[in-house]
């Protein structure tokens, strides 16, 4: 009997078992998992560019809502957003769809017949557009200078908002009678109305600017005081349309009110 040949297969099953454990210990353990993030996520120029996107975007729609403290100049990081808003195509779209809206209630109103059923309109950024002075201006990145504004006023080279003349047109062919009421100073009277009917308004029935005793007054407190005269001489204002919350708040409140997207500039 050979005594080498089991001695020989217990040495190879001894070798083999010492390998496979020093393999076993060479390879790590699974570890449960664990996610770990990194204390600060740096951004790439793109995600960068997406947030102050969202972030302007946002800042317009609080303004829109009425929601934003008062402001004098719109915020230096959204000088880009704003401007391309007001130069491009979805400005035109927010002005067309306020002036649908606009239109479709006013087709359901029941005149009375008697002349004293009324629509109110503001002037600057409602009917008139002075995008051409803004974009000398930053788009609303300076703050606001009456004499400089004013200089632009004088030209009476505000092009119509195209949406406003139709709804414009539209609320006349109605039967509406349309008060023009806006913030511009009596001494523009003559001017203006050069201005408006070159840009194609015509028939307006009350043309309201502020007189000397108006004043220093908030532009709320001085419209809402003028839409009471109305509503004491017994006009009924069914409509109101302005691009300023201080168009359409305070007393003597439309029976619905339109605002028109202005993220350029607040006035009180």
């Amino acid at each position: 009997m050979n005594y080498y040949i089991p001695f020989f297969l217990s040495l190879l099953i001894l070798f083999t078992t010492v390998i496979a454990h020093e393999k076993l210990d060479s390879q790590p353990l699974p570890r449960p998992l664990i996610l770990e993030y990194p204390e600060k996520i740096e951004l790439g120029s793109k995600q960068v560019n997406e947030e102050l996107q969202f972030k302007c975007s946002s800042w317009r729609i609080a303004g829109e809502a009425n929601n934003l403290s008062p402001w004098k100049t719109i915020p230096l990081e959204c000088a880009d957003y704003v401007k391309n808003y007001m130069v491009g195509r979805a400005y035109i779209v927010d002005l067309e769809m306020v002036a649908k809206e606009a239109g479709d209630y006013a087709k359901g109103v029941q005149l009375s017949g008697d002349g004293k059923d009324v629509w109110v309109f503001d002037v600057d950024e409602t009917l008139l557009s002075n995008l051409p002075y803004y974009a000398d201006h930053g788009y609303g990145l300076e703050i606001f200078d009456h004499s400089q504004f004013d200089k632009w006023v004088e030209k009476a080279m505000a092009p119509a908002i195209d949406s406003s003349l139709k709804l414009y047109e539209e609320l006349l062919g109605l039967g509406f009678k349309v008060f023009l009421l806006t913030g511009r100073r009596e001494s523009h009277r003559d001017i203006t109305i050069e201005n408006l009917r070159n840009a194609g308004f015509r028939d307006w029935d009350k043309l309201i600017l502020r007189a000397l005793e108006d004043q220093g007054k908030t532009a709320t407190i001085y419209k809402s005081e003028k839409r009471s005269e109305m509503a004491g001489d017994g006009y009924r204002i069914w409509g109101n349309s302005g691009d300023q919350w201080s168009d359409l708040l305070g007393m003597a409140i439309a029976n619905r009110s339109f605002k028109l997207p202005n993220p350029m500039y607040y006035i009180a």
